[in-house]
């Protein structure tokens, strides 16, 4: 191979510039050109890449979300749209493509592997809902986030006899809000895996208000529920008052930790690693802290990745 192009797709996370990065010093490394498409597989149909150098990745490390940008495209979701990318790619000289990016993301490079386009896939999305892999790009930051919020929240919840519900992102996936609730030492996680008793919470919440508790912290993906209604429901319910926050895109930025940014070397150097062995048509995953690939189509076929039955569990154990 002598030239591969890599882009970002679908919603932003951190870590991407770290998996971009490895991706071009890997590829420089084994003397092969790389291109950056801006702006995702909107940037592959309208044309709009750089070749990358050294310095077009340098300091990017620390830096939250995608230097190359993200966007959705419609283009993609049609066979003509898809048959364009892949000409597209044809007319760079690109021999090989990486895409960084969530289920739509991935379904994309699927379509360009249909094409006959040497593709591979790096999961990166915060609800960390992609199949055959144990964590995704962005994951530990986001979560990180969360942490953070929550403990300030906590502070002033503690002040005036508060009960908090703080919504996360995760609309077909609870992993956010469980694994925070239980980071955070939160009293409920809601979850779209798993029903929940609103009356029976009312029960329990008033039973800690009496006994002087000085605070709860509710924990609501939003695919288990509208944090705002869900507090309407509940606060002439269980003594204290209630106060709502919607945690939204926050989640997604900041500086990436140490984990993400590890994370994102690997993929990215393993990424170009494997398309020099011709691996094509595939997503990387970790696995047991092993890297592993799996077809794109029995990733798509698969759907929503299961939460592990241990963390809703532990996260109800632990509000004793």
């Amino acid at each position: 191979m002598k030239r591969i192009a890599v882009l970002t797709s679908g919603g932003d996370c951190s870590g991407m510039n770290a998996a971009v990065r490895a991706v071009v010093r890997a590829g420089l490394a084994a003397n092969i050109e790389v291109i950056g498409i801006q702006k995702g597989f909107q940037g592959l149909i309208d044309r709009h890449y750089e070749l990358l150098s050294t310095k077009s990745v340098s300091n990017v490390l620390q830096r939250g979300g995608t230097f190359l940008q993200s966007a959705r495209c419609k283009e993609m979701l049609q066979s003509a749209g898809q048959r364009l990318a892949a000409e597209n790619l044809n007319g760079m000289g690109v021999e090989g493509l990486i895409v960084l990016g969530g289920d739509g993301s991935l379904a994309g490079a699927r379509s360009l592997a249909q094409q006959g386009t040497a593709v591979l896939g790096i999961p990166a999305s915060i609800d960390n809902d992609i199949p055959f892999t144990d964590i995704s790009l962005g994951v530990d930051t986001a979560l990180n986030n969360i942490a953070r919020a929550v403990d300030n929240i906590k502070d002033t919840a503690s002040s005036h006899d508060r009960a908090f519900l703080v919504e996360t992102m995760g609309r077909n996936c609870g992993y956010l809000a469980v694994v925070s609730a239980i980071a955070c030492g939160a009293e409920y996680s809601l979850i779209p895996e798993e029903p929940y008793d609103l009356e029976k919470i009312c029960q329990e919440l008033r039973h800690r208000y009496q006994q002087g508790r000085t605070n709860s912290i509710i924990m609501v993906a939003e695919g288990a529920g509208n944090a705002q209604l869900i507090a309407e429901q509940i606060k002439d319910k269980i003594g204290f008052e209630t106060r709502t926050i919607v945690l939204g895109h926050y989640q997604r930025g900041g500086s990436p930790t140490v984990f993400d940014r590890l994370l994102g070397a690997r993929f990215g150097q393993a990424a170009v690693e494997k398309l020099l062995a011709r691996e094509k048509g595939k997503m990387l995953g970790i696995k047991n802290s092993k890297m592993q690939l799996t077809p794109l189509d029995k990733v798509i076929k698969a759907g929503i990745r299961p939460i592990d039955e241990l963390l809703p569990r532990l996260s109800k154990a632990l509000t004793i």
